[in-house]
């Protein structure tokens, strides 16, 4: 339910979608298995594994992108192909050629994917239309983007826009490591990254580090710049912030402690309630994150 990373997009101005609606939507492209030839699968499933494809609370949407994949190694179809091609050697009395080859290794793989085992993973997408906020819960770009871009497909039309902010992240943390001191309600944890603008791109990281110290300052002095740099958000959320406006690494801290003392007990109960509670976090969160970046780029 938590989400551990956040790729950020601005919904088009003005969208909305009750629930239902998109509900009957995502419901015609549902997750199909892989058949035939097909080595992959992209459909819509369950984010809180009942029936429904768009959980909901309030004008909050929580819906979720599975990925079917076939597993079939190509070391596997490069040895099986291998062993046939010198069956064949042996028959034909001359080397397999290369367009002989090519065409065995695709027999195989036609032979073996039926039989080819499948494995699923799941990426879920929070919409917040009264806010504008589309939020992918994925490590890099491109699983987010797999899932927008699915979107796309399924709605017709879809014009997100990745945010962006007057400070661009890099300067903005580098800054704040300079001044010692983050603006607003973040105060800045042990880990950074410091990168050189040279062809060699010297690298420099932290680890559970005091950033305080002379020697964070110095660095910046010869002039490198921060591309990570880990966030304490109102004591709440912990964070890294990355240079490409990606949040990555989030924790919330004391969850336990803001869950109504344990009375949900029902685990729809609780999922609503822990929903509504990363929800809420994550809105003021992204408010103060935008503001502290010198506001956006309209």
């Amino acid at each position: 339910m938590w989400f551990k990373n956040l790729q950020i997009y601005r919904l088009p101005p003005k969208w909305q979608m009750p629930a239902g609606t998109l509900e009957d939507i995502l419901s015609r492209h549902p997750l199909q298995p892989c058949g035939g030839m097909s080595t992959v699968s992209r459909g819509w499933v369950s984010p809180r594994g009942d029936q429904q494809l768009v959980a909901s609370h309030g004008k909050h949407l929580l819906i979720a992108l599975g990925v079917e994949q076939k597993i079939l190694p190509a070391s596997v179809i490069a040895q099986t192909a291998k062993e046939r091609a010198e069956k064949i050697e042996q028959q034909q009395g001359f080397r397999v050629g290369k367009k002989q080859m090519r065409e065995l290794k695709e027999q195989i793989t036609a032979e073996l994917l039926p039989r080819a085992f499948s494995r699923r993973r799941t990426t879920r997408a929070w919409l917040s239309p009264a806010e504008g906020w589309l939020v992918v819960d994925a490590a890099s770009a491109g699983k987010a983007e797999e899932l927008t871009e699915q979107l796309r497909n399924t709605l017709g039309e879809f014009p997100i826009t990745l945010l962006t902010t007057k400070l661009s992240p890099s300067a903005a943390m580098t800054g704040w490591l300079a001044g010692g001191d983050a603006p607003g309600r973040f105060v800045i944890d042990q880990d950074c990254e410091l990168r050189g603008a040279d062809e060699t791109k010297p690298t420099i990281r932290y680890v559970r580090h005091d950033l305080g110290g002379k020697e964070v300052g110095r660095h910046i002095h010869d002039g490198k710049v921060a591309t990570k740099l880990g966030l304490n958000w109102n004591e709440r959320i912990a964070i890294v912030l990355h240079e490409q406006h990606q949040v990555k690494r989030v924790r919330f801290l004391d969850i336990d402690k803001n869950r109504d003392d344990g009375q949900t007990q029902n685990p729809e109960e609780q999922f609503d309630a822990d929903f509504a509670l990363m929800t809420g976090e994550f809105g003021k969160l992204l408010a103060d994150l935008v503001q502290a970046l010198g506001g956006e780029e309209k």
